[in-house]
């Protein structure tokens, strides 16, 4: 459907649509550091006790589909960045991400991020052709790309990807994210909360998990990096 809908355009008619849809975006974001608590929970079981007890604090659960890019001589993963397309909802909604200088540390993970949002069905052209994406100069994050890390005639290669199912609540003034990740490998399991106070919202959670008795760890891998291993973390 995507690739029907790609046909019927012109490359200036592909560019306008998608700075159509990046302008009036009522949140453009700009490039920020994000910095979040991340927490793995050790098997199924220990993720629906987690979802038990916060039920009363759910707010909403999102279906998404992470899909990641790199170039062709691997100028992004060479430089610690990566590019993600994220599809929610059956493709309601695209997200454009461009993720560099991770950090994971006892719990804590910051990673310079910028991100906007794109057409779906856009979205999944690229996701079919990768060659499209370097095409969208009305981009902020594609003409970063091509800028900063030199994506030039060689283009992008897709990755591939994986699967999330993330329930957020909003607990004790923090937003968590409960995630159950599906790997081509596994599942993993993971409570995340993103904090300008990691420290004291860290705290919080553990102390939530050591009085109900739920095993966790701290997580020490991105889902990416999870993902580029090709296994689960022990």
């Amino acid at each position: 459907m995507a690739n029907a809908f790609l046909k019927n355009l012109t490359f200036p008619s592909l560019c306008r649509t998608l700075h159509s849809a990046i302008s009036t975006s009522p949140n453009p974001t700009i490039t920020s550091m994000e910095v979040e608590v991340k927490l793995r929970l050790p098997n199924a079981v220990t993720h629906q006790r987690v979802s038990s007890i916060v039920s009363p604090y759910h707010l909403k659960t999102h279906a998404q589909e992470n899909i990641f890019f790199d170039g062709a001589n691997s100028a992004l993963s060479s430089k610690l960045a990566v590019l993600r397309l994220r599809f929610y909802d059956l493709d309601t909604q695209c997200i454009i991400s461009l993720k560099a200088k991770p950090l994971i540390s006892n719990g804590i993970s910051r990673i310079e991020e910028d991100e906007e949002p794109i057409d779906p069905s856009i979205g999944r052209a690229c996701v079919s052709e990768p060659w499209r994406l370097p095409l969208i100069d009305s981009s902020r994050i594609i003409r970063r790309v091509k800028e900063e890390y030199g994506i030039g005639e060689k283009g992008l290669v897709c990755l591939g990807g994986f699967r999330n199912v993330r329930a957020v609540y909003e607990w004790n003034g923090l937003k968590l994210e409960l995630d159950e990740t599906h790997y081509d490998f596994g599942m993993n399991y993971e409570i995340e909360c993103e904090s300008c106070d990691p420290e004291k919202a860290k705290d919080l959670l553990e102390e939530f998990l050591k009085s109900h008795g739920i095993e966790y760890s701290y997580s020490n891998a991105s889902k990416f990096a999870i993902f580029r291993s090709g296994k689960l973390p022990k």
